[in-house]
């Protein structure tokens, strides 16, 4: 179950970068799942949540921006790679195999970037502009962390 999970946010981050290990280090700060004995203990400290949280909110906002780059360049490809890695990896030492978690993270963020690209590409053509394609996955990203991190 923990690899399908550590899969799903890595998911998450392909579709926001950020948003993943904001909802990952939220669920490890409330004690939702236990890290506090890994290496990842970090991810469930008093400020890594807000931390996180912050740089998701200016995610969201200059995601909207005409001038982001393409989820698909490498620097923005890279970000979603490590933030899915982290979020996965930060599952899988709850459960216990940090590195299955990691690996699942990647594989999920690679799918999230590609699959979400297309999808958005395909919704912001039906409704002949971006925006609104833009706001339906900026809400299918954060209700589905909140989710994946609640059944964790």
């Amino acid at each position: 179950m923990f690899l399908l999970l550590a899969l799903l946010i890595g998911v998450i981050a392909g579709l926001r970068a950020m948003t993943a290990p904001a909802a990952v280090a939220w669920g490890a700060a409330l004690g939702w799942f236990d890290v506090s004995q890994t290496p990842l203990a970090f991810m469930g400290y008093k400020w890594t949540p807000w931390i996180f949280t912050l740089l998701a909110v200016v995610e969201l906002i200059t995601d909207q921006l005409p001038s982001t780059p393409s989820r698909k360049v490498p620097v923005q490809f890279g970000a979603r790679i490590v933030t899915g890695a982290l979020a996965g990896a930060t599952i899988g030492a709850a459960s216990g195999p940090l590195f299955g978690g990691l690996i699942a993270g990647v594989i999920g963020a690679v799918i999230g970037t590609y699959g979400g690209a297309a999808l958005r590409g395909r919704l912001a053509a039906s409704f002949g502009k971006d925006l609104p394609a833009a706001l339906i996955e900026d809400a299918v990203a954060v209700i589905g962390a909140l989710l994946i991190v609640a059944v964790s």
